[in-house]
């Protein structure tokens, strides 16, 4: 994650989707401090934040899994107008602690970080 890469499609233009994705990144990083990836295809851009939340986005919207509805057997997923960067990454950030907190790294993944010099909780230190 320290090399920042973003695809863009072959014309070289990036989509809204992946600007406001980009956006979505940095605010996690910088008012979160939550490092992040950025994908980008196919009109549709993804921030990988941690195990299991991955934000989608179109361009207008972000969306992002919250859980599992037991009765009908789906996912349930929460969405924030793309427009909004900022307080999406807020409610991003309050998932991301939700998910570290039921799902801490592994002690193989602990010993990885330490070793390359990164901290316990997964971020640069």
């Amino acid at each position: 994650m320290q090399d920042q890469i973003i695809a863009v499609p072959r014309n070289g233009k990036k989509t809204q989707a992946v600007l406001s994705a980009d956006l979505l990144r940095q605010t996690l990083q910088t008012e979160h401090g939550i490092q992040a990836d950025l994908h980008a295809g196919y009109d549709l851009a993804l921030v990988s934040v941690w195990v299991g939340l991955m934000v989608w986005c179109d361009g207008h919207r972000f969306w992002w899994r919250t859980g599992r509805d037991p009765e009908r057997k789906r996912a349930v997923y929460a969405w924030h107008p793309a427009i909004e960067p900022m307080r999406a990454a807020r409610r991003v950030a309050f998932r991301y602690a939700d998910l570290r907190a039921n799902h801490p790294l592994s002690q193989t993944i602990s010993d990885m970080a330490f070793a390359t010099g990164a901290s316990p909780a997964g971020n640069p230190t």
